[in-house]
């Protein structure tokens, strides 16, 4: 004899976020990496907001073989790339950034936030990070949809 079950679309779409967040947290006992990797990210994402705009705090927190790729047409770039094309393009513009939810695993993560602009708009992007020696290794940003890109809500 089969039982049937019924189930929503809603809930299907609950227990597979809910399997997504198990995977992404792994099945192994939690490192002291885990808890220093969080605090990392926290240290920089408060630095895009920090007052000081120091470029220094957060190229302390990346590998010397850094590198960022994005949806717009950033492939993996160097370091002083990404200082130039990201940073000194942006550090102006970000007012702040509220961190919704963060998922690490072993020596990846994954962030989603919502930034907030001086011009009043906002954005949300969720970024993968890889780390390597207590630093982060590699970026790779998902920016929500076109309109939300960084570049386009810095216009007027």
């Amino acid at each position: 004899m089969t039982t049937a079950i019924a189930m929503s679309r809603r809930g299907l779409l609950a227990a597979g976020l809910g399997s997504l967040a198990v995977a992404c947290k792994g099945t192994s006992s939690p490192s002291s990496n885990s808890n220093d990797q969080e605090q990392l990210l926290k240290r920089w994402y408060a630095e895009w907001t920090n007052g000081n705009k120091d470029w220094s705090t957060l190229d302390a927190m990346l590998t010397d073989d850094f590198t960022f790729s994005s949806a717009a047409g950033d492939d993996h770039i160097s370091k002083a790339t990404f200082k130039k094309q990201c940073w000194e393009t942006q550090i102006g513009f970000i007012d702040r950034m509220d961190l919704e939810s963060m998922f690490e695993n072993a020596n990846e993560a994954f962030v989603k936030y919502l930034g907030h602009t001086k011009n009043g708009k906002s954005f949300r992007n969720v970024e993968h990070f890889t780390f390597r020696d207590n630093k982060i290794a590699a970026l790779e940003c998902y920016f929500g949809q076109e309109s939300s890109f960084p570049s386009a809500v810095s216009k007027g």
